[in-house]
């Protein structure tokens, strides 16, 4: 097909129906906008992890920075240091007592505090649609990507979380209800023998090498992709990370190299904003899906996507894409196309109301607490998560309780 009759055939972003409780009269008002830092109520037992394991970030992936040996060790050598810009988590309270909390991307904390706080105070917080345009119109002439739309997804979060609670309801049933009795997750992570202890069948690989190492850096990623195997057997699914760090021709030349190894996906394999070379490689690459969209923002960056034929899969993050108000819109436009969503990080206790309530997500992304604590630290992590096992490995569900149901105290 043409591009332009393609672009035509796609015509306007799918519009969503309204939900039932918009039709109400919340008699809510918006009174308080307040960063808050938050701890969880029953935090789990420190312990001094096994030496070696992938979970505690400090070994190597590869990245984009790894071209530079200065910073290609950990990618602590090169994010912000501790404290100085982080996520955030906000509060927004209501003239009946009601709140809610939304946790957003780096650096969106001060475009809450500084320019959302004056949009919001005496509004609706029901209006979630309305709220969302207004924020995302009052920044266009600076945001559009990046930390406005982190500082546009926190504040989205806590007014669905408020909503939630205002009506006594997971936000899942808010969204239309369960599509799904639970739902099927996989493990991030190259402590591949303990996620598949645990009882994993889907494991997905952060690369440690790319183009930076050369051919050996090749061969030590395929002897990971083979020890992987070997370990969970012909029937568990691979997927590898890739975390912007290749290039076209080592993408093409990894994934000829693992074919023999059945990955499901390879994903994030070039710089986000290249979508002419992720069309390239999704039409090239047969023996596994392209996926991609972890750093990508708002319904306009995935139609960048979809205009592109760009990838098999796409993987917004709640917490940098828009909030769920955005996603909702981001699935809509996927679920046109057949596209599953797999948000990154959907196992969160906000993502994964999610996919609960959204037939095209069909699996949700886990981490493990690292290997070498105390029982207690896996038994609350299954608790937390209501993880229960079955045919495909680890299931998990949302909370039950309103809102996002969020089991954190506030201590500032």
């Amino acid at each position: 097909m043409l591009r332009r009759s393609f672009l035509q055939a796609l015509g306007a972003t799918p519009t969503l129906p309204a939900l039932p409780f918009q039709s109400e009269k919340s008699r809510l008002r918006i009174t308080g906008v307040r960063l808050v830092r938050t701890r969880p109520r029953r935090p789990p037992p420190a312990y001094e992890p096994a030496p070696g394991s992938w979970s505690t970030q400090g070994v190597e992936v590869a990245s984009p920075m790894s071209v530079y040996p200065k910073y290609k060790a950990r990618r602590s050598l090169y994010f912000p240091d501790p404290g100085q810009l982080e996520g955030f988590t906000v509060e927004i309270s209501s003239d009946k007592g009601v709140k809610g909390y939304g946790s957003g991307g780096v650096g969106g904390g001060l475009i809450v505090e500084k320019h959302f706080t004056k949009l919001l105070l005496g509004e609706d917080p029901f209006n979630v649609e309305k709220l969302w345009d207004i924020m995302w119109r009052a920044t266009m002439h600076y945001g559009r990507m990046g930390v406005v739309i982190n500082a546009i997804s926190g504040v989205d979060l806590a007014l669905w979380d408020l909503i939630g609670n205002a009506l006594g309801e997971p936000v899942y049933r808010l969204l239309g209800g369960a599509t799904k009795d639970r739902i099927p997750a996989y493990c991030t992570g190259n402590d591949i023998e303990q996620h598949i202890q645990f009882g994993y069948r889907r494991l997905k690989l952060a690369m440690p090498h790319g183009p930076a190492d050369g051919r050996e850096g090749m061969k030590k990623n395929l002897e990971l992709i083979r020890r992987t195997r070997e370990a969970l057997g012909p029937d568990g699914d691979i997927m590898l990370d890739c975390w912007m760090a290749w290039t076209e021709d080592y993408t093409l030349e990894m994934a000829e190299l693992a074919a023999p190894y059945h990955i499901y996906w390879m994903e994030e394999c070039l710089p986000p904003h290249d979508y002419a070379g992720f069309a390239r490689l999704n039409a090239a690459i047969k023996s596994t899906r392209i996926a991609t969209g972890e750093h990508e923002y708002t319904r306009y960056g995935f139609r960048q996507l979809l205009e592109h034929r760009a990838a098999a899969i796409w993987q917004p993050d709640i917490h940098w894409c828009g909030g769920l108000t955005e996603l909702r819109r981001i699935a809509a436009l996927a679920a046109a196309y057949d596209i599953p969503v797999i948000p990154h990080g959907g196992g969160n206790r906000d993502a994964v109301h999610f996919i609960m309530a959204t037939v095209n997500s069909p699996w949700a992304e886990l981490f493990m607490p690292a290997p070498g604590g105390p029982p207690e630290v896996y038994q609350r992590y299954e608790e937390d998560n209501s993880l229960s096992r079955g045919p495909e490995g680890i299931y998990m569900r949302p909370s039950e309780g309103p809102g996002f149901g969020w089991d954190f105290e506030v201590i500032s």
